[in-house]
């Protein structure tokens, strides 16, 4: 499974993701740091990535609409940090395998995950 790990994220988020099995790469180690969401997001859809960001706007499923796309994780902790970041990562990484996660939208939150699926 192929990620982008956006630039508001740690680098711990890409190594994390690498020792689970994940082919992942951060947007700052393929020198895109600074890109505007929708050119982001065209990159994304054209390597077809699935991607792990804290962006909340990659959230708006009007916009971003499951099934249309491999999949957003979105990581919202409730404090700044990386610590906080880092844990939401560690519980999803626990539960899901990230495959399983494909085509959704999930925001994760310290309260637990919502996973947005495509409606047919």
């Amino acid at each position: 499974m192929r990620i982008k790990v956006d630039e508001d994220l740690p680098r711990a988020a890409v190594r994390m993701l690498c020792d689970r099995g994940y082919e992942a790469l951060s947007v700052i180690e393929q020198g895109m740091g600074g890109y505007k969401d929708p050119v982001l997001w065209q990159v994304v859809q054209k390597e077809r990535q699935f991607l792990v960001t804290a962006g909340k706007g990659f959230a708006d499923i009007r916009r971003y609409k499951p099934g249309t796309h491999q999949g957003v994780l979105l990581l919202r902790p409730d404090q700044d940090g990386i610590g906080p970041t880092i844990e939401l990562l560690e519980m999803v990484l626990e539960d899901y395998d990230l495959e399983s996660l494909v085509g959704t939208t999930a925001v994760v939150t310290p309260g637990g995950i919502r996973v947005r699926r495509s409606i047919k």
